[in-house]
């Protein structure tokens, strides 16, 4: 049971991932970013179910990613550089 628990996890790290592709790579605007606060936390709870706290910490980081792509897109863009 724990072996399928980190599997999902682990898929929701890689699907929250995945959801931010278009906006980041592709430079399309699509509101599927939105989808990472929902697989970030169902990751993150599996993985405390499944006692792998590194996927609990990714799921955790995937889950404030919009805030920390943020950051860096204003960092990237302000006149500090």
């Amino acid at each position: 049971m724990k072996k399928k628990l980190k599997i999902i996890s682990f898929i929701c790290i890689l699907l929250s991932i995945l959801v931010w592709i278009p906006n980041v790579f592709f430079q399309i605007a699509s509101p599927l970013w939105i989808l990472t606060f929902i697989f970030s936390i169902i990751g993150a709870v599996l993985g405390i179910l499944a006692k792998k706290y590194i996927l609990v910490i990714g799921n955790i980081v995937m889950f404030f990613s919009f805030f920390i792509i943020m950051f860096v897109g204003y960092y990237m863009n302000s006149s500090i550089l």
